[in-house]
């Protein structure tokens, strides 16, 4: 069985971003269909005083390598679920339109599907996971890749 490598779009700025992060990651690995889990937070780039001009130039163009390289990117959609606004990270929706813009399949992750996806997202979607939903990190966990079938998301959308 082939194994397709993932490229993990999600901001990993708070406790819930890390604990949804790992839970993700956890299903994608029990998944036979999953190969390499590229991690931006845990690859940074360290040649560089983080925050300078040039760590904001290399880390930049190491994502953006490695989502050219991706088989398929996995972006978790919910970045402030605490909170009463949950948009999609500024990061995480650019790295999902890079991947459409390069005939990536992108798989939508989201663990409160009360909120709103925006359309730009909504139709750049390959598939759409449900984790807020009995069995949603089963579901990735079994989930074929290699034959990723397109489907909408079902949803509202801003």
């Amino acid at each position: 069985m082939q194994q397709k490598s993932v490229y993990l779009a999600a901001p990993f700025f708070s406790d819930g971003q890390h604990t949804r992060i790992n839970q993700v990651v956890t299903a994608l690995q029990q998944n036979p269909t999953i190969g390499e889990i590229f991690l931006p937070e845990k690859h940074p780039y360290s040649q560089e005083e983080f925050g300078s001009l040039g760590w904001q130039d290399a880390t930049f163009r190491l994502d953006v390598n490695h989502i050219y390289q991706a088989d398929i990117v996995v972006a978790i959609a919910d970045y402030k679920l605490e909170e009463s606004d949950n948009e999609m990270d500024s990061g995480t929706a650019f790295e999902v339109g890079l991947a459409y813009g390069t005939h990536t399949p992108v798989a939508i992750i989201q663990f409160d599907p009360k909120k709103e996806i925006n359309l730009m997202i909504a139709q750049s979607l390959t598939t759409y996971f449900d984790l807020s939903q009995d069995q949603g990190l089963q579901k990735l966990a079994e989930y074929d890749f290699n034959v990723m079938l397109p489907q909408r998301a079902n949803r509202p959308v801003i």
